[in-house]
């Protein structure tokens, strides 16, 4: 196998693992869409945790593109 098909493979791996934190991140949304409309109240509160989930979990998707990249071009 040529070593350039193997960077291509490796980065398409790489690009097949931002599949998860892209469910966890719909996964958040979707909870904090339930939450609000049961209770509209906790807005604020349930707010704050959110867009830190969301943070955390797109931090992941961010370093496998940074991995995917590294591999193509190295």
């Amino acid at each position: 196998m040529d070593a350039e098909a193997a960077r291509y493979i490796g980065a398409a791996l790489c690009s097949l693992g931002m599949i998860v934190p892209a469910m966890g991140v719909s996964k958040i949304w979707i909870t904090m869409i339930e939450t609000v409309g049961r209770n509209p109240t906790v807005k604020p509160d349930v707010d704050i945790y959110g867009w830190a989930g969301f943070a955390v979990t797109e931090a992941i998707a961010l370093y496998m593109l940074v991995v995917a990249l590294v591999t193509l071009y190295r």
